[in-house]
């Protein structure tokens, strides 16, 4: 039990170390560059400048907002508005695009929270690491470098509140150290996730913000699910006309002249015959994999996690598929919608990525339906411009639904979906 608590408490102190190294050197640094790209927006030259700062903002909090979830199990949503599909290019596109992003609340929250993170986010981060540090300082004083330190100064040597002047005093700093020691083990957990908390309560919208976002979200994204489904039925309608229609149009001609054949040239019937058939098993075919292609049998049938491991066995990929026993199922719109997100995204890794090793990680709980897909590929995944990252995540958002992308240079790429949902 010590021995875990321990481990847990040096683990966190690394982490306060890292967390405050961050602040110093990203957040200010961002800050700094944040305000001066705003201020020279009247100008000119901070139209230019500032969204590709923004968009540096946003990926340090995208990282915090990672490091959050995988240290401290502590949530943070990323509520940013999508920029328009039909977003204009040229120095007309930079203006369009560094107003909707001052216009978004996201954007000045990060910039508070930039704020915050280098003064008190700091402070409660190197807390963590400054008590271990100050308990060996207490210990090593006590084991006889305060010798040294008397001998190299002109008066005392203090060690917090205790002056260094003979064992006696240094004893008394070892047992302080002691107590630092004592203290890092019950609290260097709690301040870590402290320092979460605190962002989180700067980056995520509060109550009456958050749903004007979710309104606009959501109309934005009903508008794109309209399009999309649109654009669903003209493909379905090709894939008709030109395929499966077209098969069966022939096979109807090849009938009428069998009709025609069947007494006269029996042989050339009984080859006409042949190719109907050929034809007809063609068009049942290209009518399986339209419907599978509407929404898969085995999705219907047997749910998501069986479907999504359907999915990763035709893949060239070695993919491994983790599934949470789940209470139930979600509604078919949610099963069909997360379907067809994870297969983009596996399709992108393979495509893309150069990786040789796939993992699916899928779970329900708190009423969100949760899937993680991550490769060991080369990263730089991005969302920007029209990726089919940012169509995926238009697609979720149509069921309140969001998605995150962390993919370092160098991977590994991981991609997170959450989807609100409740089972039955």
């Amino acid at each position: 039990m010590n021995a875990t608590r321990a481990r847990d408490a040096a683990v966190a102190g690394a982490q306060g170390l890292a967390l405050a190294l961050l602040a110093l050197a990203g957040s200010i640094t961002l800050f700094v560059l944040s305000v001066v790209s705003i201020a020279l927006i009247p100008i000119g030259v901070g139209v230019f400048t500032t969204p590709a700062v923004l968009s540096l903002v946003r990926a340090h909090a995208a990282q915090r907002r990672l490091l959050a979830d995988r240290w401290a199990g502590v949530r943070i949503p990323a509520p940013y508005r999508p920029f328009p599909k039909d977003m204009r290019t040229g120095i007309t596109g930079q203006v369009e695009r560094c107003t909707l992003m001052l216009k978004d609340g996201a954007t000045w929250r990060d910039l508070r929270w930039l704020l915050v993170d280098m003064t008190a986010g700091t402070a409660t981060a190197i807390l963590a690491p400054g008590l271990f540090a100050e308990g060996v300082f207490g210990v090593v004083l006590a084991a006889g470098l305060w010798s040294v330190l008397y001998d190299a100064s002109d008066g005392d040597w203090w060690y917090q509140f205790i002056p260094i002047q003979g064992w006696g005093t240094a004893f008394l700093a070892g047992l302080l150290g002691l107590v630092y020691f004592a203290l890092a083990l019950y609290v260097n957990r709690s301040l870590v996730t402290t320092h979460f908390r605190v962002t989180r309560a700067l980056l995520a919208p509060d109550g009456r913000a958050e749903l004007v976002e979710r309104v606009d979200r959501l109309t934005e994204t009903r508008h794109d699910a309209l399009d999309s489904s649109a654009a669903e039925l003209r493909r379905i309608e090709r894939d008709l006309h030109d395929g499966a229609q077209a098969r069966l149009v022939a096979m109807g001609m090849n009938l009428g002249t069998i009709e025609a054949l069947v007494e006269k040239d029996p042989a050339q019937a009984k080859k006409m015959l042949a190719m109907a058939r050929e034809s007809s098993a063609e068009a049942l075919t290209e009518l399986r994999d339209l419907v599978r292609g509407i929404h898969p049998p085995v999705l219907a049938e047997r749910g998501l996690g069986d479907a999504v491991r359907a999915l990763a066995l035709r893949l060239p990929v070695s993919t491994e598929v983790d599934v949470e026993q789940m209470a139930g199922r979600a509604g078919a719109p949610v099963e069909s919608a997360a379907y067809f997100a994870v297969s983009e995204v596996l399709t992108n890794a393979v495509k893309h990525s150069g990786a040789d090793r796939i993992w699916v990680d899928m779970h329900h709980a708190e009423g969100m339906l949760r899937i993680a897909v991550t490769d060991n590929g080369s990263g730089g995944a991005s969302m920007a411009g029209g990726s089919g990252l940012s169509g995926i995540e238009r697609r979720l958002g149509t069921f309140d639904g969001v998605l995150a992308v962390s993919s370092p240079a160098g991977g590994p790429t991981m991609v997170t979906m959450e989807i609100p949902c409740e089972l039955s």
